[in-house]
């Protein structure tokens, strides 16, 4: 290896003499140009520069999720967004905190906010029979929590689940509705799949291992339209729930107070509604908090 090495360094440094003339003329050209690019794209590298330094000495706040488009999930460039991350961003920034995102495993995340490992739980999470267990802010919009069937399934109804196989997530409301047996509108199924990972209920319908998936309308329409998937959506839902932003009930700081009252002027000036736009149709029915019953 050591006389290869030596070789290569020998006929290296003798082109580089025979081109040295050559070398320098491109050297000079490469300066011009690059300082040419500078020049035009330092508008730009300031822009980013001031965004940075704007942030740079707020105070933090660890926004903890799991990856579940459309609300929380990387961009092409590795970067956190969608619904929860815009809008944490915006209402952080008017709270004047920089919102920090950090993925979590979703079933360790109430241990993962009382630890303090993470300001709040930030995820399309849901408020309902969760409200003495944390410090909530919101709700700052609803969502239906629906069943879905492949297209030529023969349930249409959730009285046609009965006997049925059906893939949840795990630690989330359709897994209690299925589990718990208090809703009279739920039947008895035969089995109940709990997966951590919900990327995983959809392969486990379109793969015939169960009859159905439930979960957020808005995951499931996101998720066929990533993967130009076709699955029906029952037309009763499981229930509509309101989506909040969870803080430890150890927590006296009282943010979550802030960001309720931030997500009401974030509703009045039309943000919200901009930025729910960009994921969903019809954004505004996604707002009708203030006639919500938890």
């Amino acid at each position: 290896m050591g006389k290869i090495k030596e070789n290569i360094e020998g006929k290296l440094e003798t082109r580089f003499r025979k081109k040295s003339n050559a070398k320098k003329i491109m050297r000079s050209c490469l300066v011009c140009v690059a300082a040419v690019a500078l020049a035009a794209f330092s508008g730009c590298g300031d822009q980013d520069r001031s965004a940075e330094t704007e942030t740079a000495d707020l105070p933090q706040i660890v926004v903890g999720s799991d990856d579940y488009p459309p609300y929380n999930f990387e961009d092409v460039n590795g970067r956190p967004t969608g619904i929860d991350v815009e809008l944490a961003r915006e209402a952080f920034g008017r709270m004047g905190y920089e919102a920090v995102f950090t993925y979590i495993n979703w079933e360790e995340k109430k241990e993962l906010v009382e630890y303090g490992d993470i300001d709040c739980i930030w995820g399309s999470f849901t408020i309902d029979g969760r409200e003495e267990e944390y410090n909530w802010a919101g709700p700052y919009m609803i969502s239906r929590q629906v069943v879905a069937v492949n297209e030529d399934s023969d349930i249409y109804s959730l009285s046609d689940l009965k006997g049925k196989k059906i893939a949840v997530q795990s630690t989330t409301k359709p897994e209690t509705i299925f589990t718990a047996h208090k809703d009279s509108r739920i039947p008895q199924v035969q089995e109940v799949f709990s997966l951590q990972n919900r990327e995983l209920i959809y392969p486990f319908l379109s793969k015939g291992y169960v009859d159905a998936v439930a979960a957020h309308e808005t995951a499931i329409l996101q998720y066929m339209k990533d993967y130009e998937l076709e699955y029906r959506i029952l037309e009763e839902p499981l229930l509509t729930v309101g989506l909040g932003v969870a803080f430890s009930k150890n927590d006296d700081r009282g943010i979550n107070k802030k960001l309720t009252e931030t997500f009401s002027e974030m509703r009045k000036d039309g943000t919200m509604a901009k930025i729910l736009g960009k994921y969903l149709d019809h954004p505004e029915k996604y707002l009708e908090v203030d006639v919500y019953e938890k």
